[in-house]
């Protein structure tokens, strides 16, 4: 399955260090933001909007990821999983003022 994950520039997250290609596991145990899940948004757009609520990560980078093992969601809002690959890197989409709001609003609204 494909997921996205945001990176610093460094390629780290938490203090991990991530490289492409290279498969990381985790065991599944615990809450979703702990250490027994590996974090991922399933849209690019999705990775980009919800930054600021969840890692913060200031000027990030965009992977398309390999995900699969166990997965666990958190709604529409992010997802984690046991098993993930970093595969490409992307561009990192641009999301204006108008469009966040327009979000925010549908968001509240659903």
């Amino acid at each position: 399955m494909k997921g996205y994950k945001l990176t610093t520039q460094n390629l780290t997250t938490n203090g991990f260090q991530w490289e492409l290609g290279k498969p990381v596991t985790t065991s599944g145990k615990g809450e979703l933001c702990g250490p027994g899940w590996l974090h991922f948004y399933e849209h690019p757009l999705l990775a980009i909007l919800h930054n600021p609520i969840h890692a913060a990560i200031d000027n990030p980078r965009l992977f398309e990821a390999e995900v699969g093992g166990l997965i666990k969601r958190d709604g529409q809002i992010k997802a984690g999983c046991t098993e993930m690959t970093l595969s490409l890197e992307i561009q990192v989409p641009e999301i204006s003022i108008e469009q966040r709001v327009r979000y925010a609003i549908g968001c509240a609204l659903a």
